[in-house]
C-alpha cells in the first residue's frame, strides 16, 4: 500500500515537467504593403511562454523549395525537436519563426525586377512584426537565422548582407547561388528585361556569396557565428565546400559539418538539434 501511495506521488510530481511542451502556430498572417498581399508564418512558442514574463532569444527558421511554413513543423519535426532540447538543457527556450517564401515567385531575395521584394518584406516588415507582436530580444546577440536549401542561401545571405543584425548563422544543405552572370541570365530570364548590363552586374554582384565572404573587412570577421553543414551525398555539396574553402582562406570563423547523408528530411531533422545548440551558445552568457 505506501509503496502504490509512493509511486502516486512521484507520478504527481513528475507530471508538470513531462506535460511541458512548447506549441506551434503555423496558420499566422500579416499584411504586407511591399508585397501587396497576406504573407503566412509559423512559429513555435518555449514550453514557458505562456507562464511567464521573461523576453526570448529569436531563431529565424527558413525553409527550402517546394515547402511553405509548415515545412519545417510537419515535416522538420521543430516541436518536438526543440522542446527535446529545452528539456535536456541543449537547447534555451526561444522563439522560432517561420516565414513563408513559397511565392510565386518563390525565394528569400529580392528578384531583379523588383516584383518579389521578399528580402525587403523580411526586413522591413516581418521581423519588426515579430519584434511587437511576440516576447522577443530584440538586440543583435539574441537573434539568429537558419534554413534547409533555398533557405540556407536565404541564411547565408541575410546574414552577410545584416551581419549587424545577427549573431549567428546556421545554412543547411544550401543553395549557394549563381555562379556567374551567364548562369544568372539563363535562369533569371524574363526578370532581367529591360536591365541594363550594369544593373546586371551590380545584382548579381550583390548576391555573389563567395564575393561577399571575400569582401568582409578584418574586423567583421567574427561579426557572425557561422554553422555551416551538407551531407556528403547532396548534390549541393560542392557549393557548400567552396563556401568553406573561401571562408578558411578569408580567416573567417565557422563550423563546417559533412554527415552521412543527401537532400533529405532525414538529414536536416538530424541537423536541427545541433543548430539550436549552436544558436544557444551564442544566446548564453558564460
Amino acid at each position: 500500500m505506501k509503496r502504490n501511495v509512493l509511486a502516486s506521488l512521484l507520478a504527481l510530481v513528475a507530471l508538470p515537467a513531462a506535460a511541458q511542451t512548447g506549441r506551434v502556430i503555423d496558420t499566422l498572417t500579416l499584411r504586407s504593403e511591399i508585397l501587396g498581399k497576406e504573407m503566412r508564418y509559423a512559429v513555435y512558442l518555449p514550453p514557458d511562454y505562456d507562464t511567464s514574463q521573461r523576453s526570448y532569444p529569436v531563431l529565424y527558421l527558413l525553409h527550402g523549395g517546394g515547402d511553405d511554413q509548415t515545412g519545417w513543423v510537419q515535416f522538420g519535426e521543430v516541436l518536438r525537436i526543440a522542446d527535446e532540447g529545452v528539456r535536456s538543457g541543449s537547447a534555451t527556450p526561444m522563439v522560432i519563426v517561420m516565414p513563408d517564401a513559397s511565392g510565386p515567385p518563390v525565394g528569400y531575395v529580392n528578384t531583379p525586377d523588383g516584383k518579389w521584394r521578399f528580402e525587403d518584406f523580411f526586413f522591413e516588415e516581418l521581423m519588426p512584426h515579430v519584434e511587437k507582436a511576440y516576447r522577443i530580444r530584440a538586440q543583435k546577440r539574441y537573434r539568429a537565422v537558419a534554413g534547409l536549401s533555398m533557405g540556407g542561401h536565404g541564411s547565408f545571405t541575410y546574414a552577410l548582407h545584416r551581419p549587424d543584425l545577427f549573431s549567428a548563422a546556421a545554412p543547411l544543405s544550401a543553395w549557394t547561388g549563381f555562379r556567374t552572370i551567364e548562369e544568372l541570365r539563363q535562369r533569371a530570364g524574363d526578370m532581367l528585361v529591360g536591365m541594363s548590363e550594369a544593373q546586371v552586374s551590380a545584382y548579381f554582384a550583390r548576391h555573389d556569396l563567395l564575393a561577399l565572404v571575400r569582401a568582409i573587412p578584418e574586423d567583421a570577421k567574427r561579426a557572425v557565428r557561422w554553422y555551416v553543414d551538407c551531407g556528403d551525398d547532396d548534390f549541393l555539396f560542392e557549393g557548400n565546400a567552396l563556401m568553406h574553402i573561401e571562408m578558411r582562406k578569408a580567416q573567417i570563423p565557422h563550423e563546417y559539418r559533412v554527415r552521412d547523408g543527401g537532400h533529405t528530411w532525414t538529414y536536416w531533422r538530424e541537423a536541427l538539434p545541433d543548430v539550436l545548440a549552436f544558436v544557444s551558445a551564442g544566446f548564453r552568457q558564460f
